[in-house]
């Protein structure tokens, strides 16, 4: 599998369930935002530059994203990514969009990430340097 490693750090925040979803959150796209509603959260995932202090989130993540599109009656994807994470001890938060699947890994656990998933069978790409995207 074709992963592209994205330099930018995250943040997964949880914000009440009933709250409106917000400015902060909806006003960039790079490299990823998710907004997630569930009857007892809302889950945002942005860039964690863009989080306001006071906001319950945890920061430093870093995304790792399946080139997609993939067609939705392929199986296997997350796990063929989650259990060689897991065997190397390093934990993940998985998203999924309509057209690929996301895992998000600690920062300061990227290199071993890189490694098992490498060691796996995946590739993985700089996603920064491709498409100029800026850390933070």
């Amino acid at each position: 599998m074709e992963l592209d490693l994205h330099a930018t750090l995250l943040a997964v925040c949880r914000l009440p369930a009933e709250g409106v979803v917000p400015s902060w959150a909806d006003q960039v796209l790079q490299p990823l935002v998710s907004i997630t509603r569930t009857a007892v959260e809302l889950s945002v995932v942005v860039p964690q530059s863009v989080v306001p202090s006071g906001v319950q989130a945890a920061s430093g993540w870093r995304a790792l994203s399946v080139r997609g599109p993939l067609p939705f009656h392929l199986t296997g994807i997350l796990v063929s990514l989650a259990a060689p994470l897991a065997e190397a001890g390093v934990p993940v938060f998985a998203l999924s969009t309509h057209d690929t699947d996301w895992l998000l890994v600690g920062h300061d656990r990227v290199g071993e990430a890189c490694a098992a998933l490498e060691d796996a069978g995946h590739r993985i790409h700089d996603a920064a340097a491709a498409a100029g995207e800026a850390s933070g």
